[in-house]
């Protein structure tokens, strides 16, 4: 007998969408068995015909920037809004704490601060600044993931650029390691010599970030990283000019691979209206053509999409897939099957969270890479825009102050949580958690 059963008519497993029973015992899914096969669980749960269950979410960039600037948004909160959209694991970004994560002693501040205030399980990214060279082996031993650079300015002064000197030296000494080099790809130069953004309509900003800045870093980071044969990825593109690029280094085989994020997927900008703050980010949200043609890296494999796993359909189902996605990417009743499991019956939507989180793998913060061995169940209760706790859910992890009845958690960089970075988007209240710095 397991200790849950999930029942749902829409299962998504890795062979498609099907009707199925899902066995979670110990905190880990065992079992997943057709619909019409009897699965005995000391608790079952049947989903409604409308719902869909899946794996949890892994949101791979995520900026907590606590501590520093905990009022941005903290570890409590950001992690709270995570397991309340079914994202499980998180990797927190370097920049916006202070101090940023670009040393091992830095990665212990990071660490000591998440430790009994998380309610998913949370990694770390470093960060490769001018002057870090000599620690990022360090942070590699110490458990970072990768580290992430900026080719432009971030916005922060504590987190300075890479020149192309400073990212070709930081490569040659990655490679040394196998480390990987995230990059924040807008060329400097280009955006200086674009107009600067005026006005109300969103076409002056989407002006001043022209697709060139983009093809233009991305270009230099693939040359840099077939000259020293580190790995590299890009993150957040937003412009589909870059795609051949990447296309053509995959295949010279340059080390390298790239990301774009839901709302480069979902928003086109001509639908922006003026004055609307809260689509600003950097790169821009661009065009409906670029959307589309986005939407075929995704689909050909030459983009990866943040916090977002394309389901395994046919290639017929694209269109449905697409229209899906552009009316909310799963703000309709999607439930979420964790390691722990997981069910979300509509607008009474129940998502199961880790009974006892870890930080990098243990609630101490000793093992290198997140596990769930050992983690306890626990459900998270939410509504729209809410966020309830329930039993369990900070067992294991004195002196956590767990989210309030009701209380409303925040987006990172949420509109009147702080000033962002301006590689940061804007979001209002209560919607997604995840930055796309």
């Amino acid at each position: 007998m397991t200790d849950l059963v999930v029942a749902a008519r829409r299962v998504v497993t890795g062979g498609g969408i099907r009707a199925a029973r899902v066995g979670v015992t110990g905190g880990r899914i065992t079992a997943v068995v057709p619909w019409a096969e009897d699965l005995d669980g000391a608790d079952t749960v049947v989903l409604d015909d409308d719902a869909v269950l899946l794996p949890g979410l892994v949101d791979t960039h995520v900026h907590v920037n606590e501590p520093g600037r905990t009022e941005w948004e903290g570890f409590a909160t950001g992690t709270a809004a995570a397991a309340a959209g079914g994202v499980t694991t998180i990797l927190d970004m370097p920049l916006n704490s202070i101090p940023p994560t670009v040393s091992a002693a830095a990665l212990a501040v990071k660490r000591a601060a998440a430790a009994g205030r998380v309610h998913v399980d949370v990694g770390f990214w470093g960060g490769a600044v001018p002057g870090n060279i000599g620690a990022l082996r360090a942070l590699h031993e110490a458990g970072a993931y990768g580290v992430k650079c900026f080719l432009l300015d971030s916005g922060v002064p504590e987190f300075a650029p890479l020149d192309p000197a400073g990212l070709q030296a930081v490569l040659a000494e990655l490679a040394t390691f196998d480390g990987l080099l995230l990059a924040h790809c807008e060329d400097t130069a280009t955006i200086a010599a674009a107009p600067d953004p005026s006005g109300r309509e969103y076409g002056g900003f989407l002006a001043s970030r022209p697709p060139a800045a983009e093809t233009r870093a991305v270009a230099g980071l693939i040359e840099a990283a077939r000259e020293t044969g580190a790995r590299v990825h890009v993150v957040h593109v937003s412009s589909a000019a870059v795609l051949p690029l990447l296309r053509d280094a995959v295949a010279a085989g340059v080390r390298i691979t790239a990301e774009t994020c839901p709302h480069y997927l979902t928003l086109a900008a001509e639908d922006v209206p003026a004055g609307a703050t809260q689509f600003k980010c950097c790169p821009p949200v661009r065009d409906a053509a670029n959307r589309d043609a986005l939407w075929a890296g995704l689909a050909d494999g030459t983009l990866t999409c943040v916090g977002v796993r394309p389901l395994p359909v046919h290639a017929g189902a694209q269109a449905v897939r697409h229209r899906r996605l552009r009316r909310g990417l799963g703000r309709h009743r999607v439930a979420a099957a964790v390691a722990a499991g997981g069910v979300d019956r509509g607008r009474r939507a129940w998502t199961v969270a880790r009974g006892h989180c870890t930080v990098d793998g243990a609630a101490a913060g000793g093992a290198r890479r997140p596990g769930n061995e050992g983690l306890d169940r626990a459900r998270v209760r939410r509504r729209p825009g809410r966020l309830r706790a329930g039993r369990g859910v900070h067992r294991g992890s004195p002196g956590t102050a767990a989210p309030q009845p009701h209380q409303r958690v925040r987006g990172a960089h949420s509109a009147g949580g702080g000033a962002p970075e301006p590689g940061c988007a804007v979001r209002p209240s209560g919607t997604s958690h995840s930055g796309t710095c």
